[in-house]
């Protein structure tokens, strides 16, 4: 059992994961109405007011993370908490939509040092055998907001306007911050050495791109010079930095977090899946109100089962995983997720919450809250504990891009259909690019060997190695090289 103290850092990192992720799904729904508060603006400006939040996280993940494990989870943590929350007031008082603007990409700075910070002192806080059980608290935390946003947002908008949307975050952000600085306590630090910070840059610079022409491409077209040119500079950027990575002696990503098997595929699983869940979000909510002509309020009603399933689900998934192993809980994550979207695609122009809907949302529920903590569980599971941040981060900026990856191929799929048997078969299909990927991602973790088990960690077969997966972290944190 871990004390008293542990106990509150997991409540309060889970309380700031809540915070930045309640805003990934409550301002969709507002978005609309922000459209009628700026109705001289065009569609591709006001787009930015979503667009802006997610490219700056996708971008600034990683080196978040890196900053963390050098500068320190608890202090690194608050500063972006204290910055989401002030950015959070500033988009309620904002004007103008290039002010909105412009504090959605302060929100998105703090919501990206909020999401590998929160998850690395959740590990912290847990023995190695248990890590997979916080991280399925954690991931219950991401899952309730996403229960929560779209109905929350939807009755935001309805009582008053957008605006309540960001003061929402206000009070949750006050009390994250007052009782994480009482509360928290900060790792010693086991390497004083400042990280790659040109590195850095260039990493959220590449990433900020790959995340631009995935948003951007159905708008300039995908062989249009604007995004061929965004994925060829990202890709010499990407480059430079696998490059000084293997020449510094503080690389923002190590080299050696990629060696393991576990870390790639957890991080492939995660990308996979992130584009059918992100994909399904979107797809339900243009089902449900294009096609069965549901309000934003009452489709955000109707979608609430399957995410509250997956609080539900995420928690005593952590703990499977730590007994059995976790391609035992992911991969049949990934069948329920994938017969619940069929069920959903079987549902046609007449309403049918009851009979199809709620049966196809609680399968998908219960595979998302299976597989997705999971997933990131799997990705951490052998990674020294003085490098939890990156490595959090760099699982979280694949689940970021396939977020956009997934919601960018589904809106190029939805279109504009001319009739309701044309908007009928383009959700089927969408559907099916869900099904497909998530299927994809299960396959991808039948690859993930038990903890501990020979050929677990395809690295050299060093001390230092055979610690890690004995649990043992101390002798190979005290050699950072």
């Amino acid at each position: 059992m871990y004390d008293r103290g542990h106990k509150s850092a997991v409540a309060i990192a889970c309380a700031g994961a809540f915070l930045a992720f309640l805003d990934a799904t409550i301002v969709n729904i507002a978005f609309p109405d922000i459209s009628s508060s700026f109705s001289g603006s065009g569609r591709d400006a006001l787009s930015w007011v979503l667009d802006g939040y997610f490219v700056v996280i996708a971008a600034l993940l990683v080196p978040a993370g890196g900053l963390a494990d050098r500068f320190g989870h608890k202090r690194v943590f608050l500063l972006g908490v204290s910055g989401f929350t002030a950015a959070s007031l500033l988009c309620a008082v904002a004007p103008s939509l290039g002010l909105l603007i412009a504090f959605r990409v302060v929100q998105g700075v703090g919501a990206a040092l909020i999401a590998p910070t929160s998850l690395a002192l959740v590990l912290d806080a847990f023995p190695p055998e248990r890590r997979a059980a916080g991280v399925g608290l954690w991931g219950a935390a991401a899952a309730a907001a996403a229960a929560i946003g779209p109905t929350l947002g939807g009755a935001l908008v309805e009582v008053y306007d957008w605006r309540l949307v960001f003061l929402v975050n206000l009070p949750l952000g006050a009390a994250v911050v007052f009782a994480g600085s009482r509360r928290l306590r900060e790792r010693p630090q086991r390497d004083s050495r400042l990280p790659d910070l040109p590195g850095a840059l260039m990493l959220a610079g590449s990433l900020a791109l790959i995340t631009l022409a995935i948003v951007e491409g159905n708008d300039w077209g995908w062989s249009s010079s604007s995004t061929l040119a965004c994925f060829a500079a990202a890709s010499l950027l990407l480059a430079g930095v696998v490059w000084r990575s293997t020449h510094h002696p503080r690389p923002i990503v190590e080299p050696e977090l990629f060696r393991h098997r576990s870390f790639r595929l957890g991080n492939l699983g995660t990308l996979l899946f992130a584009a059918a869940f992100f994909s399904l979000i979107l797809g339900n909510v243009v089902f449900l109100t294009s096609i069965w002509g549901y309000t934003v309020l009452q489709a955000g009603a109707a979608t609430l089962p399957g995410p509250t399933l997956s609080t539900i689900v995420a928690g005593p998934a952590g703990k499977l995983a730590d007994r059995f192993g976790h391609r035992a809980v992911i991969a049949p994550g990934t069948l329920f997720f994938a017969a619940g979207v069929m069920v959903l695609r079987s549902a046609g122009a007449t309403p049918d919450w009851l009979g199809l809907w709620l049966p196809g949302a609680c399968l998908t529920g219960i595979g998302i809250g299976l597989a997705f903590p999971t997933l990131g569980s799997a990705a951490v599971r052998d990674v020294r504990d003085d490098r939890f941040a990156t490595a959090s981060a760099v699982n979280a900026a694949f689940r970021q891009i396939g977020a956009v990856l997934g919601t960018a191929i589904l809106v190029a799929m939805v279109g504009e259909p001319a009739t309701l048997q044309a908007a009928l078969d383009v959700s089927n299909d969408a559907y099916l690019f869900s099904v497909f990927a998530a299927l994809v991602s299960g396959a991808v973790v039948l690859g993930l060997r038990p903890q501990g088990a020979p050929g677990a960690l395809d690295s050299d077969e060093s001390d230092g190695e055979a610690a890690i997966a004995g649990g043992d972290f101390d002798r190979r944190a005290a050699d950072p090289a």
